[in-house]
């Protein structure tokens, strides 16, 4: 038999496989322990991690925009006429981690900015205007994007004004009613009259203001809130009758929560919302078309807001449902309702959290388990107010600071539409 020679470099690197084998043969019990302790912290993660890692066809995965809020109301306006006070705050906000502010452009049947409709319906003849002499809204813009935050104005009082506003009084005719011809109810602002949501002077009004800010101001988006509705009493006023009998060829019933007549009002808001929508995506397309009602049952069947329409009728671009509970399990529960749920699936999504207010002050640890409950769902959150958030609050200023670089520890930047203006509109823009 003859004996063929093996070289010397393959000997050696049999004899390195060989030595290998019987190397990983002892330690494979080491490489399987390392993979099913890998496999158990992998399932640990969050779902949101694991929806990163593997996406599936079936399940619509939630945006990754994080809303960290805060609403800046009529109470913050010695912070808001002050160019330096608005410095601060936004300084302190991005230092923080906030991303967004909602400051108000509408509030008591007036309006927050030099308004040509407002002056042109006759319910504002002055300009509202800052220490010296700025345009508030344009300022504030200007330094929120400074600081990478987003400015949504917030239409915060809707088709509501105080019966003694100049709009009340000025445009009667614009005003719903109960069945038994009265005007008024009572909310959080006091006693409210509610324009009619169903007349097209009305539509047309609120359109042209929404419109105003939309195109005179670099905002970001216009947000509407649980203000944007109607009482369920309302809506017996002679316009609405003869519209409702003309399309039904019934009168509205006695009971004010029929379901049929609560369904066509509830209709009615939707389709004008839907319009309003279209109008403002016509004019910046980009822009982000806010809504902060109430939870949906609430929303529904005392305010005929049938806000879960308007998302699945793609009008909805982000979601913040207040929820000022007191309770942690009240609070807990409503924010896990299946409805918020199933819309954190689709756009971002959050909550709004009570930070104080006139009538008392909140804790900050009521507040931090609020924002963690919130941020175990997924949820993103606002807070009301700007001013509650570190001032007017039982705990000094700088604790209730640390507190929220706690909840927020890092940044969560949201992106920003760049949008160009009209050129004629360059001049409010100015600080």
């Amino acid at each position: 038999m003859k004996l063929r020679l093996i070289p010397q470099a393959w000997w050696r690197m049999y004899r390195l496989q060989r030595h290998k084998g019987r190397v990983l043969k002892r330690l494979s019990p080491l490489f399987f322990l390392v993979s099913f302790v890998t496999v158990l912290l992998l399932n640990s993660l969050t779902p949101a991690i694991a929806q990163e890692a593997a996406p599936s066809e079936s399940i619509p995965q939630p945006p990754r925009q994080e809303i960290r809020g805060v609403w800046m109301t009529n109470n913050d306006f010695d912070t808001l006429k002050n160019r330096a006070k608005v410095q601060d705050a936004m300084n302190q906000l991005r230092r923080l981690n906030f991303n967004t502010i909602y400051p108000v452009v509408w509030n008591s049947g007036y309006v927050m900015y030099p308004s040509a409709i407002a002056k042109g319906a006759g319910i504002q003849p002055f300009v509202l205007r800052g220490s010296d002499g700025h345009d508030i809204l344009a300022d504030l813009i200007a330094q929120a994007h400074r600081q990478n935050l987003l400015a949504i104005p917030w239409f915060e009082f809707g088709f509501m004004a105080p019966p003694t506003s100049e709009l009340a009084l000025n445009h009667p005719d614009w005003l719903t009613q109960k069945r038994d011809r009265s005007e008024t109810s009572i909310s959080a602002a006091g006693e409210v009259a509610w324009l009619n949501p169903f007349h097209p002077k009305v539509q047309q009004f609120i359109t042209d203001l929404v419109l105003e800010i939309v195109t005179q101001y670099d905002v970001d988006g216009i947000q509407f809130d649980d203000h944007m509705s109607l009482p369920y009493e309302f809506g017996y006023d002679k316009y609405t009758v003869a519209l409702y009998s003309q399309e039904t060829k019934n009168n509205p019933p006695a009971n004010a929560q029929d379901a049929a007549w609560m369904r066509w009002r509830a209709d009615k808001i939707t389709a004008f919302m839907v319009q309003l929508n279209q109008a403002v995506k016509a004019r910046k397309p980009n822009v982000i078309f806010s809504v902060s009602p109430n939870y949906y049952d609430f929303a529904y069947k005392f305010q005929l807001q049938d806000w879960l329409s308007w998302v699945q009728q793609n009008i909805v671009d982000e979601l913040i449902v207040q929820v000022y509970r007191p309770n942690l399990a009240s609070f807990t529960t409503t924010i896990s309702r299946p409805e918020i749920q199933q819309v954190q699936q689709i756009i971002p999504t959050g909550i709004g959290i009570m930070a104080g207010s006139q009538k008392g002050s909140v804790s900050m640890q009521q507040i931090s388990s609020q924002v963690r409950a919130a941020q175990e769902r997924g949820l993103g959150v606002a807070f009301f107010y700007y001013q509650s958030l570190w001032n007017s609050a039982p705990e000094p200023a700088k604790h209730r600071q640390a507190t929220f670089q706690t909840l927020f520890l890092t940044p969560a930047l949201r992106a920003r539409a760049r949008i160009e203006l009209p050129l004629n509109t360059t001049s409010a823009q100015e600080p």
